[in-house]
């Protein structure tokens, strides 16, 4: 089965508290463009990452609110900010780096919020049912084109509300040339 190739570029999530304590009392989200999956947009609002050798500027906010913050990055973005950021499933913040935010109105720290994401396919009940796959189940993809590559260790996330989509992030994508409606072949190990 082909799935379409996103790549997943820098971003943060916040939660509302740390919203507000970047952009002031009672500052929305104003969303900018909807993204792949249901309800998720990127918002105009952007913030600094500040690490220990270098910072990160105009980093989007995704949207919407979440209950706890996080900000994803790549392993290129982790070694330059000087942070060792350690490879997560999005929202599994356990052992997640320590790292600074930057705002118009403010700073937070963030003691567990740094990740670089592994790479996954969101993936809907019914495309789970038809490949027999399981949540949190690990597959190939194969990306054709000018830089052919099979990217192993792709973790399953399944959901009802998802749309079948391979998420990558901006190193991995580089390196296989993703760019516009690439499509990977899904590979069930």
């Amino acid at each position: 089965m082909k799935v379409i190739v996103e790549v997943s570029a820098r971003h943060c999530h916040l939660s509302g508290k740390h919203l507000e304590k970047l952009f002031g009392r009672g500052y929305q989200l104003e969303p900018v463009k909807n993204l792949s999956q249901k309800k998720q947009y990127s918002s105009n609002s952007t913030v600094t990452i500040i690490g220990p050798k270098n910072e990160i500027t105009d980093v989007r906010i995704l949207g919407p609110i979440r209950d706890v913050s996080q900000v994803e990055i790549s392993f290129t973005d982790s070694y330059y900010l000087g942070i060792k950021a350690p490879l997560k499933i999005s929202g599994d913040l356990s052992d997640a780096a320590p790292v600074i935010l930057s705002g118009p109105k403010g700073k937070v720290k963030l003691f567990h919020g740094l990740i670089i994401a592994r790479r996954h396919f969101h993936c809907d009940l019914a495309t789970a049912k038809k490949l027999k796959l399981r949540d949190g189940q690990k597959i190939k993809v194969k990306i054709t084109g000018p830089r052919s590559l099979i990217f192993n260790e792709v973790v399953t996330r399944i959901r009802k509300d998802f749309r079948p989509r391979i998420q990558l992030d901006t190193d991995e994508g580089n390196a296989a040339f993703v760019h516009g409606q690439t499509k990977g072949e899904i590979i069930i190990n």
